[in-house]
């Protein structure tokens, strides 16, 4: 595994896919059901997200773009994705597997095979990613809270001020400084290059390098806009807790994560839904300005990979679909 792969996997909290949520797209004029598609980006890739497929466009070592497509969990197609609150749970968790997956296929797909992470080495390599993850952004800001409350007399809700200020800070200066890394910016170039593609298809727009150069980098549904949500959501939802001791500030932060992030992604969904309105579009401004930290402009061929993966992932939903119809058109009545 290449030192460029296993920096790539220090991103893993930050590259949350976005959410695919149906929302109403106005289009040629008319108010259409258009269904939204999510992503992310991968190494040397995108991956790209409907409800019945995933499909991943990576450009290997020699210059050829390799497509890898996969179905999707039937839970997309059920019930339980129109319950609000627990979707949200659930589709924290799938982006979390199914972002690892992308990751080690796009990762391996750049090395020899001796060189590939599998077995103990993957899940070593992960385990470290996620303690990163949770020491850095939970538990780093909540001790750092607790010794405000402490040193300088805090009450509960100054202190998890302090806390959520200081996890922010973290959060900002984390993907700011990664950012100078040549192997982070490429990466950050595909995930523009996701958005780019998710806006020219919700435009309506031809789907060529031509057209969705002209797009904007930022998008609302973004899981770099996600974090910031759940940062602020964060501080509300401890606030409630009042004074703790430091073991049970620790453990809150970590067993209410899946909680604040069904709250955070109900809001994300919202405000998606209502983006043509004026307020709405003011409010959700600082999540389009931390997206510029972790997106760039992409060359024409890296948008040519987004583009592809897009494609890709569409037949396969369509071939899915009607592999479904004809199945169930052999049902007896």
């Amino acid at each position: 595994m290449t030192a460029a792969a296993r920096r790539a996997f220090l991103l893993l909290p930050l590259f949350v896919a976005d959410t695919a949520a149906e929302n109403e797209i106005p289009t040629a004029g008319k108010n259409l059901k258009m269904p939204n598609y999510g992503g992310q980006a991968i190494i040397e890739g995108v991956m790209m997200r409907g409800k019945r497929a995933v499909a991943m466009a990576m450009r290997k070592p020699d210059g050829e773009i390799h497509i890898h497509t996969e179905a999707l969990s039937r839970i997309y197609q059920s019930p339980v994705m129109k319950i609000p609150f627990l979707r949200g749970i659930i589709g924290l968790w799938d982006a979390l597997v199914l972002g690892t997956r992308a990751l080690t296929i796009s990762a391996n797909l750049q090395v020899d095979e001796e060189e590939q992470l599998e077995g103990w080495g993957l899940y070593l390599t992960l385990g470290f990613s996620l303690v990163v993850g949770v020491a850095m952004f939970a538990l780093l800001p909540a001790g750092i809270g607790h010794l405000g409350e402490r040193l300088l007399g805090l009450n509960a809700f100054w202190g998890n001020l302090v806390e959520g200020l200081v996890r922010l800070v973290l959060l900002v200066g984390y993907v700011w400084g990664i950012g100078f890394m040549a192997e982070v910016r490429r990466l950050y170039q595909y995930h523009g290059a996701e958005h780019k593609t998710i806006n020219t298809f919700e435009a309506d727009a031809p789907l060529t390098p031509e057209s969705a150069a002209r797009y904007p980098l930022e998008h609302p549904r973004c899981g770099t806009a996600f974090l910031l949500i759940l940062v602020v959501v964060s501080v509300l939802a401890y606030s409630l807790l009042g004074e703790q001791t430091l073991f049970w500030r620790f453990a809150s932060r970590v067993l209410l994560l899946p909680v604040l992030a069904g709250i955070a992604y109900e809001y994300l969904r919202w405000t998606a839904d209502h983006m043509g309105n004026r307020f709405v579009r003011a409010i959700v401004q600082p999540n389009l300005w931390l997206q510029r930290l972790t997106t760039r402009e992409p060359t024409r061929d890296i948008l040519e990979v987004g583009l592809k993966a897009f494609q890709a992932m569409r037949e396969a939903e369509e071939a899915d679909l009607a592999n479904h119809h004809a199945v169930s058109s052999l049902q007896p009545l």
